[in-house]
């Protein structure tokens, strides 16, 4: 490991991000060339499909995830390194990128479990490995800082979506539908940011449960199904709701109350899961300063016409993928992990007391440069 030091220069520098959500539904590689500021110029992304059998080892594992806070699993995070390592390479083939023109990989790692009222985050991903692999300098652990200092650790995208947004009128809302959803609140200097509940990680496994496949594609299948009033009650009664920001989910939270849902149809559990989800997003209104006049979405969750259809009705302005507004949706948290990267290797704050509860403005992430 190296110890981070700034950069000499605060030029632009490019960057390539690496990121694989909760949802374990691929791995988003894209590259960005910012100054860890204020400068972003957005380049392409692509995703990388898990190996069928890593994946379907990492999906296993989250059965018994809270194994990850007492033991380690050396094949399994190389397996991971190896995928997501492999991953850039092939993107930067791709896209005619020579490894002299990347400066830095900002590598989130596979989280597998998130712990922070224990102190604890687990992201597979070996940044030494990673960047022997690689060839090139690799910042990863980008939430180890904030949850050793009493942070959430979740989420640290706001800081980019408001490099992002800087010429937009305010309050916006960037909503990100992965497995798990978090918001970013953005009005002048105020910036807030939480997980909001589950997005597409409860459909998702339903879908796994009781049809075999990845997910309710479109949300065809909710939009067959009538919401149960009396199990969407139940499920909204989580205290978690309540609890005010900064605030974060593991993946798995929601699991145990969302049982109640076993009892329907296939129809009507999508429904109503979806439902809860956008039901969910809606509840971050009470902990923010003014209604917004915009939501944002990104994540996976916005190509699900039946969660974003249900959020218009519910929030009552425009609800919008980011491609609205010229962003990248399948990309943009391999864009914010570029970015990042940069941040990191600059010394400026990742995360903030109003997004992730730190004492104070907390620089994160840790470097590792190739043996």
């Amino acid at each position: 490991m190296t110890i981070l030091r700034p950069f000499p220069t605060q030029e632009p520098v490019t960057a390539i991000g690496i990121m694989s959500g909760t949802s374990m539904d691929g791995i988003d590689v894209a590259v960005v060339t910012t100054d860890g500021l204020d400068a972003v110029m957005l380049g392409p992304s692509s995703t990388f499909d898990y190996p069928d059998a890593l994946r379907a080892e990492l999906l296993a594992h989250l059965a018994d995830a809270a194994r990850f806070e007492t033991e380690t699993f050396p094949e399994l995070e190389a397996a991971v390194t190896d995928a997501h390592a492999d991953a850039a390479l092939r993107f930067m083939q791709a896209h005619g990128l020579a490894p002299q023109a990347v400066t830095v990989i900002g590598m989130h790692g596979q989280t597998m479990l998130h712990r922070p009222e224990r102190h604890f985050t687990c992201q597979l991903g070996d940044g030494q490995r990673a960047a022997n692999r690689t060839g090139l300098p690799v910042v990863c652990r980008f939430r180890h800082a904030d949850v050793a200092a009493g942070g959430q650790g979740a989420p640290l995208v706001p800081v980019f979506h408001r490099a992002l947004a800087a010429q937009m009128d305010g309050p916006i809302m960037v909503l990100n539908l992965g497995g798990v959803a978090n918001i970013t609140y953005i009005d002048g200097e105020t910036l807030i940011a939480f997980d909001t509940g589950p997005a597409s990680a409860l459909i998702d496994d339903f879908m796994r449960r009781r049809r075999g496949i990845a997910m309710d594609r479109d949300g065809v299948l909710a939009a067959q199904g009538q919401v149960d009033e009396a199990v969407l009650s139940r499920l909204m009664a989580h205290p978690y709701f309540l609890r005010k920001p900064p605030k974060s989910l593991d993946r798995n939270d929601f699991h145990i109350w969302s049982q109640a849902i076993e009892g329907l149809s296939d129809a009507d559990g999508a429904a109503t899961l979806t439902r809860f989800t956008v039901d969910s997003v809606a509840a971050a209104l009470r902990h923010v300063p003014r209604a917004p006049r915009r939501w944002l979405v990104t994540g996976g969750g916005r190509l699900n016409r039946a969660i974003m259809s249900g959020l218009e009705r519910a929030l009552g302005v425009p609800v919008d993928p980011v491609e609205a507004v010229g962003w990248d949706g399948n990309g943009m948290e391999a864009h914010c992990f570029g970015y990042l990267a940069v941040r990191s290797l600059r010394g400026q704050p990742l995360s903030f007391p109003s997004t992730t509860g730190v004492p104070h403005p907390l620089p994160g992430g840790e470097l590792f440069t190739p043996a």
